[in-house]
Formats: structure tokens, C-alpha cells, sequence
């Protein structure tokens, strides 16, 4: 028997009722098909789905979801699938939905700063689409030339220059939701406030367990008229953590604040050759906007800050190509580390600003503690860390370990007063800090939210929120003695 014949006799009534809504070449069952949807960034954990489904409507997504309720088949929606933390990774008996079809930008109203787009619309398309306008879509994650809308709703990204102008949820007026029941719904306002609860923040960042993004309104705002950009070199990596806190406790909000290690930035400097000090420990990429006066003023005081943080040298770009050269590096950081290891492993956590020095120390120490080697590439200006911990999953055990590091550095993050993701969502990865994080109360209103949208857990189940039993089995200390959150999942 075929591998598409294999697979449909898993569920035959469901890809032929499937195919009636949405044609036969947007249904894939063949196995061979099915291999690049079976995980997502986070490549340690695999899984082929059953079938994956390509609407291009919203009134397809309204009847695929009515068809798999029926059939109590669970579905996982994907985007673009540049996700880092396995939120898209699909289930073997459910429908993997993926929304890149639904890819078009649908309005744009100059008046009124805004446009209307699909799901599938790339984050870097929006602001392309409206630059003769004078105007850009602010969240800029690193993998904004190919990550969609959709999935930036479902993580609630960020970016580089998040720190100013914020994350998804604060650049987003409007959703269109198909529920698990295939109900068209519409939370946000138009305007700036809507009465009721907030269902356009319970939606942002929710990982796909609630509900489908079908129509994402944006806001967009101006580009600024001036943008500076300040390169600072350091030879203590915690000097330059330092140098952040004082930057922004100095009154100074940049549009960005970025920070590299020298792992990060010879890798970078190597890739890209973006000009930058391949001796130094530690840069800081500073980020300036507004007219040329409020410009020249900040650059002077920003400057200064950094002197006297122990700067060794620092260099200001006075033109857009230098500026665009700058942050090249930063952009290109993650396959700029992959060229220099078999693999790595992106943690995402979020600490306060002033123990940037202190859990940087911290994640030195725990480096050599595991002998694995760690680049670090932080949005520093928000206290967003983005560890990559090099490894090689073709050496037995590594990997484990490789994800031991990276709970000690999210628990780190914890008992510091900050959080287990800043961008990346919880997906599978994040499963067992989420249980340190977040009491048990806390938890069970978790799921009862879910059970709300969802009563028979049928969107993206087992992602995002431990159940306590779950949690229970980490232990006292939340350890998880090493077993893996999903044990039936491949390994890569």
C-alpha cells in the first residue's frame, strides 16, 4: 500500500469530506508531502500529522472546523511555520491547517493608519506594501521577511523594535476568530476601545488554542523622520548589561536596544561582515529616532552613558546604509550561530532590566557547568534573552542536556522576577518552567479559560499550559527528571 493510501485509510471519510470543501490539492496526505509540515523552528521534536488542510477562505476554515468538530478530529494551526518554541508541531491522529493560502492584503486605509490582511500575510510584507505612503508596520521579529501575521497573533512577537513602539498586541486593533464550532467572530474594535472584556488581548499570544485568526487588523504609524543607530563595543559582557539599565533609567527610551556576546558577534561579523569588533566581549546596538534634534540630543546622552559604563569604543551611523549595515548583523544573528555549530537551541525568557549583569554572570557559569557553549543575542532593551546553546544532536546525550541548560536558564529567569518567554510562546518546550513560573491556582484558571473556547480541547491540544498532573510528575522542585514533555515524539 502507498504512503497516501496509508494514511487516508486512517481516516478516509474525513479527507474525502475535506477535499469536497476545500479541493483535492489543498488536502496532502501523502507522506513524502507531509514531511516538511512535521515540526516547525524547534526542529528537536517531529510528528507527521494525519492530513494537512490548505483553505483560502474564511468560509472554508468556517466548514473544516464544523467538519473536524463533528468528527472530534483535534487541529493545529500553522503559519509559516518560523515558529521556536513547537507551537505549530502537529499530531499524528489530527488535521495540520495551514493558513499560508490565505495570504493577501485586503486594505489599506491611509487615513486612518491601518490595514486589513490575511493570516498568511508575511510581517515584512505590510510595511513594503505601504512605504510609498510614508508609513510601516512597527513589530519587527528577526524572521520578519518570511513569518506571517497569523503566527505573530499567536505568539504575540516582537522584535528589535518592540522596546518603543511594543509587541503585536499593542499594534493590532481588530481580529476575525473562526471558534473550534466553525463560528465567524470579531473581537477589537475599529477604534481605540471596545466595551466587554478584552477578547483581542486573550487572543493575542494564545498559541492557537482558542480559536483561528482568519483577518488581522494593523495599525500602522509613520516613519520616523530621523533613525540613528549607536554601536558600542565593551570587554566585560556585564558591563554592557549594565550599560542598558542606565540608558533606559537615564530616561532615554530608544526605538532599540539590542545586545550581542562575541559568540554571536563573530559568527554575525563572519556571515554579513556588518563592521563589527570581532575582540570585543560584549555590543550594544542603540537605536534612535524622531526629528534630527531630539536625534543629535539623545545620541549626546546615550554617548556619554556608555562612557561611562566602560564603552571601550563606540561609533554612531550617520547614514541609512551604515544604519541598515548595523543592524544586518543583529538580523542574522541565529543562521549566522548555526554556521558555527551542528545545531542550536533559542531560549526565550524575559528578566527585569537591572539583572541583565547578574543573569548574564549566571548563564557563564552555567555554561561551563554543562560544557556546552552559549551566544547570547538579546532585545536587552526589554530584558528579552535569546541564549543559543550550541550543541550536536548526533552526540548521544547532548541534546538532553542541551535542554537541561536551557530550563536552568528559564528558571534563572524566574527567580530573577522575570518570565519563561518574552516572544516565543510555550509550545512544548517550555511545558515544564511554566510549572515553576505559575501556581497550581493559576494553572486550573488556565484551563478553565481553554474549556471556555473550547470544551473538548480540540485546538492545538497538550501545547502552551501543563495540565497539574503534569506538573506534579516535575516533582517538588518542578524537575522533570529529564523526561521529555511529549516522550512519543521523533527526535531529530
Amino acid at each position: 500500500m502507498d504512503s497516501q493510501a496509508s494514511n487516508q485509510s486512517r481516516n478516509p471519510e474525513l479527507a474525502k469530506a475535506l477535499r469536497v470543501i476545500v479541493g483535492s490539492d489543498a488536502v496532502v496526505t501523502d507522506e513524502e508531502a507531509l514531511r516538511p509540515f512535521e515540526c516547525d523552528g524547534l526542529t528537536a521534536y517531529r510528528e507527521l500529522p494525519l492530513m494537512v488542510v490548505l483553505p483560502s477562505t474564511i468560509e472554508e476554515v468556517q466548514r473544516v472546523m464544523r467538519t473536524c468538530a463533528q468528527q472530534s478530529v483535534p487541529v493545529v494551526t500553522r503559519g509559516a511555520g518560523t515558529g521556536l518554541s513547537g507551537g505549530a508541531l502537529p499530531l499524528s491522529d489530527g488535521v495540520l491547517l495551514s493558513l499560508t493560502r490565505m495570504n493577501q492584503i485586503l486594505d489599506i486605509n491611509d487615513s486612518t493608519h491601518t490595514a486589513r490582511v490575511q493570516p498568511g500575510v508575511r510581517n515584512l510584507a505590510i510595511s513594503e506594501a505601504v512605504q510609498h505612503l510614508g508609513l510601516y508596520y512597527a513589530p519587527d521579529p528577526s524572521s520578519q521577511i518570511a513569518c506571517s501575521i497569523g503566527g505573530n497573533v499567536a505568539e504575540n512577537s516582537g522584535g528589535v523594535h518592540c522596546l518603543k513602539y511594543g509587541l503585536t498586541v499593542h499594534n493590532i486593533l481588530q481580529l476575525k476568530v473562526v471558534t473550534v464550532d466553525g463560528e465567524l467572530i470579531t473581537v477589537g474594535s475599529e477604534a481605540l476601545d471596545a466595551p466587554g472584556y478584552d477578547l483581542l488581548a486573550l487572543m493575542t499570544g494564545s498559541e492557537g488554542m482558542l480559536g483561528i485568526v482568519v483577518e488581522v487588523l494593523v495599525k500602522l504609524l509613520p516613519i520616523p523622520p530621523v533613525a540613528q543607530v549607536v554601536m558600542a563595543a565593551f570587554d566585560e559582557v556585564e558591563r554592557a548589561g549594565d550599560a542598558v539599565a542606565a540608558i533606559i533609567g537615564g530616561g532615554i527610551l530608544p526605538a532599540g536596544l539590542e545586545m550581542m556576546d562575541n559568540y554571536a558577534i563573530t559568527a554575525a561579523e563572519d556571515f554579513v561582515h556588518a563592521g563589527y569588533p570581532v575582540d570585543a566581549a560584549a555590543i550594544l546596538l542603540c537605536e534612535l529616532d524622531g526629528t534630527q534634534d531630539e536625534v543629535d540630543s539623545q545620541i549626546a546622552k546615550v554617548e556619554k552613558i556608555l562612557t561611562e559604563y566602560g564603552a571601550t569604543d563606540t561609533q554612531v551611523a550617520t547614514d541609512e546604509q551604515t544604519r541598515q549595515r548595523f543592524w544586518s548583523g543583529r538580523k542574522a544573528a541565529f543562521p549566522a550561530v548555526g554556521r558555527i555549530s551542528p545545531d542550536y537551541y533559542c531560549i526565550d525568557g524575559t528578566i527585569p532590566r537591572r539583572e541583565l549583569g547578574t543573569v548574564l554572570t549566571a548563564i557563564s557559569s552555567l555554561s561551563e557547568e554543562f560544557g556546552l557553549r552559549v551566544a547570547n543575542v538579546f532585545h536587552a532593551g526589554d530584558g528579552n534573552l535569546h541564549p543559543l546553546i550550541l550543541y550536536d544532536a548526533n552526540k548521544e546525550g547532548e541534546l538532553e542536556k542541551t535542554e537541561e541548560l536551557g530550563n536552568r536558564i528559564l528558571e534563572l529567569c524566574v527567580e530573577v522576577g522575570g518570565t519563561v518567554t518574552g516572544e516565543h510562546g510555550v509550545g512544548v518546550e517550555k511545558l515544564r518552567p511554566m510549572c515553576l513560573q505559575f501556581e497550581d491556582p493559576v494553572i486550573e484558571q488556565f484551563h478553565a479559560v481553554k474549556a471556555a473556547w473550547d470544551p473538548h480541547s480540540l485546538l492545538n491540544p497538550g501545547k502552551a499550559v501543563p495540565t497539574l498532573a503534569r506538573c506534579a510528575e516535575f516533582g517538588a522542585m518542578h524537575v522533570h527528571q529529564g523526561n521529555l514533555p511529549f516522550s512519543n515524539l521523533e527526535r531529530f
